[in-house]
């Protein structure tokens, strides 16, 4: 309240013009931008089956969070969001992305769920972390503190007065943390793998409810004809991603820098394998996870932790 949350820290050296964006498009659904990036299959499958080679099991949807991460650490800008039509600098980095769960009867049931990350983190730690949360819910009787609320607000006239007291709560900064921890809307990103489910890439919208400043589709691989360094015609693999972003949170030329920055690094993954030489937050208002970093290998089948 007052400016002040648990998830956040309001932004006090705004732009103007950004900060009145937010009072002419109040919802985030007024404000949503759609673009298309196509990222590099071939670099990116030889990075995935070298890093395999070596022992490392890491995954497409895992190679663009950390270069998500690594574009933050960098640009903090990008992890703001807006709540009651003020700016605020987030106090944490989060993805929310949603997975199928194992079932005994062969239906298909879905859970989604929520990884935090650190700054300094490197494609092993962010591959850790996404495959500790994937393992722990894809488990048929995982209750995750997201599927506990979502089962509990089964009833319809329960689930109506709940979502607007959270609304409300929401608005003025007060949410209880363990809402705020259980939803996956108030999160830094939202991803979302079309491609495992063989769909192309989508651009959703992103939720007016919660914090979500980013979603991020990824789509079936395409194949389409480039020009070499040479002019010749030559035949491509690509991955098509769709991004959606909130436009009140900062200026476009940012967003423009976001889009640089990671496409360097999808083309060129292993820089992501050393943590950032430096990492910038916003306003210097610094957020670290507490538990050890550990770099896990998957070797003949065996796993093994290592601690850092």
């Amino acid at each position: 309240m007052f400016g002040r949350r648990s998830d956040g820290h309001l932004v006090k050296k705004l732009d103007p013009i950004v900060a009145l964006t937010s009072y002419i498009m109040p919802t985030r659904c007024d404000a949503q931008i759609f673009t298309d990036y196509k990222a590099d299959f071939e670099k990116l499958a030889r990075y995935i089956a070298a890093k395999s080679d070596e022992g490392y099991r890491i995954t497409f949807m895992e190679i663009i969070i950390a270069a998500y991460i690594r574009t933050v650490s960098q640009l903090p800008e990008i992890n703001r969001f807006v709540a009651n039509k003020r700016l605020y600098a987030r106090s944490e980095l989060a993805v929310s992305f949603a997975l199928v769960r194992d079932s005994a009867d062969g239906e298909l049931s879905e859970n989604t769920t929520k990884c935090y990350f650190d700054l300094n983190d490197t494609i092993y730690d962010v591959s850790d972390r996404i495959r500790d949360t994937v393992e722990a819910c894809r488990k048929e009787d995982a209750d995750n503190s997201t599927l506990k609320v979502a089962k509990l607000l089964m009833n319809p006239f329960l689930a109506n007065i709940v979502v607007w007291l959270a609304r409300v709560l929401d608005r003025y900064g007060i949410m209880p943390r363990w809402l705020l921890n259980a939803s996956p809307f108030h999160t830094s990103m939202f991803v979302t793998n079309m491609a495992s489910i063989g769909l192309p890439a989508i651009q959703h919208h992103i939720y007016n409810f919660g914090t979500c400043s980013q979603f991020v589709s990824i789509g079936s691989v395409e194949r389409g004809v480039a020009l070499d360094a040479k002019g010749n015609v030559v035949r491509k693999r690509l991955l098509p991603l769709g991004v959606v972003c909130d436009e009140r949170i900062c200026e476009g030329a940012m967003y423009a820098k976001m889009l640089s920055i990671m496409g360097r690094l999808l083309n060129n993954p292993e820089q992501l394998e050393q943590p950032p030489e430096r990492v910038l937050y916003d306003e210097g208002h610094e957020f670290h996870l507490p538990e050890p970093k550990r770099h896990r290998f998957f070797r003949k089948g065996k796993e093994e932790s290592v601690q850092a």
